[in-house]
């Protein structure tokens, strides 16, 4: 059975993930320390909340978890976890990402409703995406999130959404994957989802 370590760094919703992850198949767990990092398979970076106290709140983990995906342990980062993954945020200023993916996080344009709650479809730009094996075009996830991110160069962008402007919803660069969306939180396609992340990391 694969561990997976569930990042617990003062934000997210950390029992359903695990409660997720169990399953479909995985020994799921939550951590707060580097030590709980240690003999993984593969780690998931939640969130909900703030960029700037994340990040701060992370700082001691991001070598760790560089020297993890350097090592080729898949990291799946959710919702606030996904923007974590970037160069940087502009949430409350100008703050440093972990660079696992180079863009920037940027706030939903004003014309909508903010935050963006809900669920919304997914555009499958990528069907060979690991994360989006047998998930339907047009399938219905569930969001919470007012940012989204600016991708450059280098970063696949396997599905998009449309919520006043059209935002990955699915990124990824092998081994690093990340929803917008909560997995956790949308029925049978996010149980899915996380079944192809655990599948994924059996390989």
């Amino acid at each position: 059975m694969v561990r997976i370590a569930i990042v617990d760094y003062g934000v997210g919703n950390l029992k359903s993930i695990r409660n997720g992850l169990r399953k479909v198949g995985a020994e799921a767990f939550v951590t707060g320390s580097v030590e709980g990092l240690k003999d993984v398979d593969a780690v998931v970076l939640p969130g909900v909340g703030a960029f700037g106290e994340a990040i701060r709140n992370l700082a001691d983990m991001s070598g760790v978890l560089r020297s993890l995906v350097d090592a080729g342990r898949p990291l799946l980062g959710i919702c606030l976890g996904l923007q974590l993954l970037f160069t940087a945020s502009t949430e409350g200023g100008f703050h440093r990402g972990l660079g696992f993916f180079r863009g920037l996080i940027v706030k939903l344009p004003s014309r909508v409703k903010i935050p963006h709650i809900g669920w919304n479809t997914l555009e499958i730009l990528n069907p060979g995406c690991v994360l989006l094996e047998d998930i339907p075009d047009g399938s219905y996830v569930y969001f919470v999130h007012s940012y989204y991110a600016k991708v450059e160069e280098g970063v696949n962008v396997d599905a998009e959404t449309v919520y006043g402007v059209r935002f990955p919803s699915v990124v990824s660069k092998e081994p690093v994957f990340a929803t917008q969306f909560h997995p956790e939180r949308s029925g049978k396609v996010g149980l899915r989802v996380l079944e192809n992340f655990v599948n994924y990391v059996r390989r």
